[in-house]
C-alpha cells in the first residue's frame, strides 16, 4: 500500500520574532529527530524515497534523522506566519502572540482573516497555500513509493483539511496540537487519500523524554 509520511520538524529556534530567525534547529530539535531516526530504524520502518521542503529547518531534521540523501521540493514550505502575524498587527492592530497561549487564540483568527482575503500584501493567498499543499500531496502519494517528507506543521494541517475535508475551525484546530518530529500518515486507498496516523511521538513515549514533547 502506497504510503505519505509527513515528519514535522524538530524544535526551532523558539524565542524568534521572524521567519528567518526562527528558521534553525534548537539543540532539542535535533535530538528529537535523531531519537526518531534511531526509532525508526529500530522498528524497521524503510522508505523509497526522502524528500524536504527548502526551509533550513526541514533539511537539518531530515540530516539529523539520518537522510543520507533527500530530494528537496519548495511546495512542502511552509506558511509565512510571522508576516501573516506582522501584517494582522499593521492592519487591524492585533498584536502578535508571544506566548503559547496567545499563539492558540491568534491562530485561528488569522487564518480566518487569510483564508477570507482581509489580509493585505499577502505573499500567498489561502487559496494558493491550499491548492500547493493538495497538488504535492497527491503527488507524493501517487508516486507507487513508500515517501518521507519533513516539512511544517501548518502544512500538515492543511494537508489534514485537505484529505479530511475540514473547515476553518476544524482544520486550525488539528494545527494547534501537532508536536515537533511529530509523525503523520497516509495512505492511497481506492477512495482517495487518507489520514491513517495523526501526531504520532512514540519516539517521546519513554517517560524521562516526555520533556521533549514540544509544540514550539
Amino acid at each position: 500500500m502506497t504510503s505519505l509520511t509527513l515528519i514535522r520538524h524538530g524544535q526551532a529556534n523558539n524565542t524568534a520574532t521572524t521567519e528567518t530567525g526562527y528558521d534553525r534547529l534548537s539543540d532539542l530539535g535535533r535530538q528529537q529527530a535523531r531519537w526518531l531516526g534511531e526509532h525508526m530504524r529500530a522498528t524497521g520502518a524503510g522508505f523509497d524515497k526522502v524528500v524536504t521542503g527548502s526551509l533550513n529547518r526541514h533539511r537539518q531534521t531530515a540530516e539529523e534523522w539520518g537522510a543520507q540523501t533527500y530530494t528537496v521540493d519548495e511546495r512542502l514550505n511552509e506558511v509565512r506566519y510571522f508576516d501573516l502575524s506582522e501584517r494582522m498587527h499593521a492592519q487591524f492592530g492585533i498584536a502578535v502572540p508571544s506566548t503559547h497561549e496567545e499563539f492558540i487564540d491568534h491562530l485561528p483568527l488569522t487564518f480566518s482573516a487569510w483564508q477570507e482575503g482581509k489580509i493585505e500584501g499577502v505573499a500567498e493567498s489561502f487559496h494558493d497555500f491550499q491548492t500547493r499543499v493538495s497538488e504535492v500531496i497527491h503527488e507524493l502519494a501517487g508516486t507507487g513509493d513508500n515517501v518521507i517528507a519533513f516539512t511544517s506543521g501548518g502544512f500538515i494541517g492543511m494537508a489534514t483539511r485537505v484529505v479530511m475535508g475540514l473547515d476553518i475551525g476544524p482544520f486550525t484546530r488539528a494545527i494547534l496540537p501537532i508536536m515537533n518530529s511529530s509523525v503523520h500518515k497516509m495512505h492511497l486507498l481506492p477512495v482517495g487519500l487518507t489520514l491513517t496516523q495523526f501526531n504520532a511521538v512514540p519516539h517521546l513515549e519513554a517517560p524521562e523524554r516526555h520533556v521533549a514533547q514540544t509544540h514550539f
